[in-house]
């Protein structure tokens, strides 16, 4: 009389090791563009913060200020971007750029970028991590 084996033998859990290896290879890069595209939501939000207060300063002085002069930080909400304003035309134009910085700085889209009459750019958008703006 056979006695029935109980358990797993080794080429069975070697398999499923490796179904889940394959699993994780295929779902890690496509996890990684995802929060890519999450964290990118903190930049265009700092940008447009800026925009609309940059507008509100030259309703008032018909000019446009640097970032010390909004009273705004230089970088965004979680630290993801680095923020610039740069002026131009003696102030009556501006660009602002979001520049990756940290864990952020891998993302396809690198810059944002948006300017007074709201163009929005991002100089590295690929197409590979879904549209920049």
């Amino acid at each position: 009389m056979r006695r029935r084996q109980r358990g797993f033998s080794l080429i069975e859990i070697m398999v499923v090791v490796l179904i889940i290896a394959v699993i994780a290879a295929i779902a890690y890069p496509s996890y990684q563009r995802t929060m890519d595209r999450t964290r990118r939501a903190d930049g265009r939000e700092a940008i447009m913060r800026i925009a609309a207060a940059q507008e509100r300063f030259f309703t008032n002085r018909n000019r446009y200020a640097s970032l010390a002069d909004l009273g705004l930080p230089n970088t965004s909400e979680s630290n993801h971007y680095r923020l610039t304003v740069t002026l131009a035309n003696a102030n009556q134009t501006y660009t602002i750029t979001a520049a990756p910085q940290g864990i952020q700085s891998t993302d396809a889209c690198r810059q944002l970028v948006i300017n007074n009459v709201g163009n929005k750019t991002a100089p590295s958008n690929t197409g590979t991590n879904g549209n920049c703006w």
